[in-house]
C-alpha cells in the first residue's frame, strides 16, 4: 500500500514573487566594523536558502592589502583604500541581472587573490563598509539597514573577531580600534542618514558586561521610506517584551521606534512572527532557521529579537518583489 504522506518539499522548490527580466532585489546591510553585518546577512540568506540568495561582501574592493594599507597610512574605511568605482559598476551590473568578475579579499592574512565569477540570483544581499557612500550605489538597493549595535558590544564583538579568525594579536586588534575612529566617524556612520531601516542591538537595562546575543534588547528605527508593517495587533496593550511607538531620531525626523526586548516571552515573540508570516504567506515556506546564530564556542543558540529582526527584513524583501518599492 502506498504512503499517504507526502514527500517533503523543500522550500528552494517552492515559488517566490520574482520580478520580471530577471532583475534581482537588493538588500543592503552597512554598519561600523564588527557591527554583525555578516551574521544579519548570513541569517536571512538561510531563511531564502542557497538557491536563491547572492552574498555580497564589500571588503573583497579593498585596493590594497593589510601590509599594504600600514605602509599607506590607510585603513579600509577611507574610500581612497577601495576600488569604489569599480563597486558602483558591479552593483548596476547585479541590478541589471548581469553577472561581474569580483575581487576577493582574504580577510584571514590581509591578502588579495584571484577574483571569481558571481552571478546574481533572485536575491542579492550585499553587506560591507562604505555601500550607501554615493548616489548610484544607494540606487541599486530596495531595502537599505543600517546596523548600530550599542558600542560596547560593537567593541567587544570586533575584538573577539579579529583575534579568533583574523590573525590579528589582542594589542594589534585594540590599536586598529583607534587607529579606524576617525575615519569611521567621517566614513562610515554618516551613511545611516540614508538607510530605510537601522537596526540597534543592545544589552538590557543594568548590564556591565557584554553578554550572549540572544539576551539582548533589539531596536528598530522604522522610516517612513519604506511601508512598514502595522504592528498594531502586536503591541496594542502591550506591557513588556514588545513596544511601538512615536519618537524623533537623532535628526529631528519623526520615525517609528520598535523596540523587541531580550526577554520576550515565547509567546509574544510568535505572536508577532505569525503576523509577519501572515502578511507575506507567499513565502510561508521558509519559517525555518529564524533566529539562528553561532556563539564564541560555535554553539547554535536561538535569539528572539534577532529572528524577528531577520523577518521584519524578509518581510521588506519579499514586498520588494512584489513591487511596494522605497520612496
Amino acid at each position: 500500500m502506498m504512503s499517504s504522506r507526502l514527500p517533503p518539499v523543500s522550500p528552494a522548490s517552492l515559488a517566490l514573487p520574482v520580478r520580471p527580466a530577471g532583475q534581482p532585489v537588493i538588500l543592503g546591510i552597512v554598519g561600523d566594523s564588527g557591527a554583525g553585518k555578516t551574521t544579519l546577512a548570513a541569517g536571512i540568506a538561510a531563511i531564502f536558502g542557497p538557491e536563491r540568495v547572492t552574498l555580497l561582501c564589500t571588503d573583497d574592493y579593498h585596493r590594497y592589502s593589510r601590509v599594504e594599507r600600514a605602509e599607506r597610512g590607510l585603513s579600509p574605511f577611507d574610500p581612497q583604500a577601495n576600488y569604489m568605482d569599480i563597486l558602483e559598476q558591479h552593483l548596476q551590473q547585479l541590478r541589471a541581472g548581469r553577472a561581474i568578475l569580483k575581487p576577493v579579499y582574504d580577510h584571514s592574512d590581509g591578502t588579495l587573490r584571484a577574483p571569481v565569477y558571481v552571478e546574481p540570483k533572485e536575491y542579492i544581499l550585499v553587506e560591507g563598509l562604505l555601500t550607501y557612500s554615493t548616489r548610484a550605489m544607494r540606487d541599486c538597493f530596495d531595502v537599505k539597514v543600517y546596523l548600530e549595535p550599542e558600542e560596547e558590544l560593537r567593541t567587544a564583538w570586533k575584538l573577539r573577531r579579529d583575534i579568533a579568525k583574523r590573525g590579528y594579536t589582542e594589542d594589534e586588534a585594540k590599536r586598529e580600534l583607534e587607529r579606524r575612529l576617525r575615519d569611521s566617524l567621517t566614513h562610515i556612520r554618516p551613511q545611516r542618514t540614508f538607510a530605510d531601516l537601522v537596526l540597534s542591538f543592545r544589552r538590557r537595562d543594568g548590564s556591565v558586561s557584554p553578554v550572549r546575543t540572544e539576551h539582548l534588547n533589539a531596536r528598530h528605527i522604522l522610516r517612513p521610506t519604506l511601508p512598514h508593517p502595522d504592528l498594531t495587533p502586536i503591541v496594542a496593550g502591550a506591557k513588556n517584551g514588545i513596544r511601538l511607538e512615536l519618537a524623533r531620531d537623532i535628526d529631528g525626523k519623526p520615525v517609528d521606534v520598535l523596540e523587541i526586548a531580550g526577554d520576550v516571552d515565547d509567546r509574544r515573540a510568535k505572536a508577532m512572527e505569525d503576523l509577519l508570516w501572515d502578511l507575506i504567506p507567499e513565502a510561508g515556506h521558509l519559517r525555518a532557521n529564524l533566529g539562528q546564530y553561532l556563539d564564541e564556542d560555535q554553539h547554535t543558540r536561538m535569539s528572539h529579537p534577532l529572528a524577528l529582526s531577520q523577518l521584519l527584513i524578509t518581510y521588506h524583501l519579499i514586498k520588494a518583489a512584489m513591487g511596494h518599492y522605497a520612496i
